[in-house]
């Protein structure tokens, strides 16, 4: 079976958002919507425009030295860091720009960084930027890996946000659950969905959906 995503242009005025409705699995949490990000992250008009927007929320107010990118956030990390530098950000770390970093997960989903890589967290100011933050467990850990190698977390932004806080931050977003009222993200042991017999129609991660 193929799940088929339906992109709603009417939830932001120049980035769609493309849910499928449904029974899925995380690692971490069953929900009732898929929510696909994958062109938002790797199209570049669109990840362009999440990066304007989600810049605009940090301008003039945050020192950040360093973009931690996680679930392939990479290109909408870069946009973001040329917006903050074209806006005439001001940087405090010694090369007055700013770095966009991605942690190695290890076989145990622990985030970690190489020594060579770790100078770009040590001492700076780090965003966290990820493609969504449904159970906050993923975004915790990079505020827990950050503060591990020295650095300073000064905040946590999404394309897609279930959560307002999280690790003590609050969550920036562009998209929340305010258009999709109904939706649900619970763990796997008191799922509705799975109560009432219905099967799962796929498995979702960072990479993206495999239907069953």
């Amino acid at each position: 079976m193929s799940v088929a995503s339906t992109k709603y242009e009417n939830f932001h005025k120049t980035i769609p958002l493309r849910v499928a409705r449904g029974h899925f699995a995380s690692n971490h949490s069953h929900m009732n919507y898929y929510i696909d990000l994958t062109m938002t992250r790797s199209r570049l008009s669109e990840a362009r425009q999440a990066a304007i927007e989600l810049a605009s929320s940090f301008k003039g107010s945050t020192v950040v030295d360093t973009i931690l990118c996680l679930d392939g956030m990479q290109v909408i990390g870069a946009c973001m860091a040329s917006e903050l530098t074209k806006a005439g950000f001001i940087s405090i770390n010694a090369h007055q720009t700013i770095y966009v970093a991605t942690p190695e997960h290890t076989v145990g989903s622990q985030l970690i960084f190489r020594e060579n890589a770790q100078c770009m967290i040590r001492g700076k100011h780090v965003l966290i930027l990820a493609a969504s933050v449904t159970t906050g467990y993923t975004a915790q850990e990079a505020v827990n890996t950050v503060r591990y190698y020295d650095g300073m977390p000064v905040g946590i932004c999404s394309i897609f946000s279930v959560v307002d806080e999280c690790a003590g931050f609050p969550v920036t977003s562009i998209f929340n659950t305010n258009g999709l009222l109904d939706y649900k993200s619970v763990p796997a042991s008191s799922c509705p969905m799975c109560k009432a017999g219905q099967k799962l129609d796929a498995m979702v991660n960072t990479y993206g959906i495999s239907s069953f």
